[in-house]
């Protein structure tokens, strides 16, 4: 919204055609889905496509739209969606580790935030991780990847404490038992939070034993997110990490 307004006082968007772009706000209704273009607006987080049970040409439509407007992101995508969204959007990065697909007018790296540092336990949880650290980065955070650092060789994890105390936000990420965040968080100064994966064998219960020990844990300065939630931690991270200047945004009784 402020690029429109401010392109329309610049001459350089025209009224017809910031009166169109206004049209689809706060949303788009386009059958089976309505994009939200004014989710960035109220919450600082903009609309994001989750692409699994999604039809490759329902993603690709959401994320043309999205793009049309401003940053269009797609998680979970498989190579069929990636085909399709191809087929209708130029200029299309896709991060195959992460399952993530990203267009439209990204925003750029934010010098004002501080650095979130990925970690991830095993690499059997990068794929988890990944997506974390790649939503994270297309949100114009700093992001710093530690993979691979487990409790089972503590060391490995030691051996990052310069980067860990830099770190403005924590995400750990860990199947099997799930203590790395435990851990963490009794070593640093920021905010953890935790993903555990569905990650390990049959007693892990897909995820379930590395959720209950991270919601479990004694220590302090934890949150933890669902199940194989990359996103959602990179989300809450993000948040976390604003800058101050945007944080401190009033915000109305109705959340405009």
């Amino acid at each position: 919204m402020v690029r429109l307004l401010a392109g329309v006082r610049a001459g350089k968007v025209s009224v017809a055609r910031a009166l169109a772009a206004l049209r689809h706000l706060p949303f788009e209704d386009m059958g089976f889905a309505k994009v939200d273009h004014h989710r960035a607006m109220r919450s600082g987080i903009p609309e994001v496509v989750y692409a699994e049970g999604k039809t490759p040409e329902q993603v690709a439509r959401a994320f043309a739209r999205l793009a049309a407007h401003g940053p269009a992101i797609a998680t979970r995508v498989r190579p069929a969606h990636v085909r399709a969204v191809r087929n209708a959007v130029r200029r299309v990065r896709y991060f195959a580790t992460a399952r993530v697909l990203a267009g439209g007018q990204l925003p750029a790296l934010d010098l004002r935030r501080g650095r979130i540092a990925i970690l991830a336990a095993g690499t059997s949880d990068l794929p988890v991780a990944e997506e974390a650290a790649v939503v994270a980065e297309l949100f114009g955070n700093p992001v710093d990847r530690v993979y691979d650092v487990g409790v089972a060789g503590l060391h490995r994890l030691l051996a990052q404490r310069d980067l860990l105390d830099r770190a403005r936000v924590v995400i750990c990420v860990a199947g099997m038992e799930g203590a790395l965040p435990s851990v963490v968080a009794g070593l640093v100064r920021a905010p953890v939070v935790s993903v555990p994966t569905s990650v390990g064998y049959g007693a892990s219960f897909r995820g379930l034993s590395a959720f209950l020990t991270m919601v479990n844990s004694c220590a302090p300065g934890i949150g933890v997110v669902n199940i194989d939630n990359g996103f959602g931690a990179a989300c809450l991270a993000s948040l976390i990490n604003a800058p101050r200047s945007e944080a401190s945004i009033p915000r109305s009784p109705h959340g405009g």
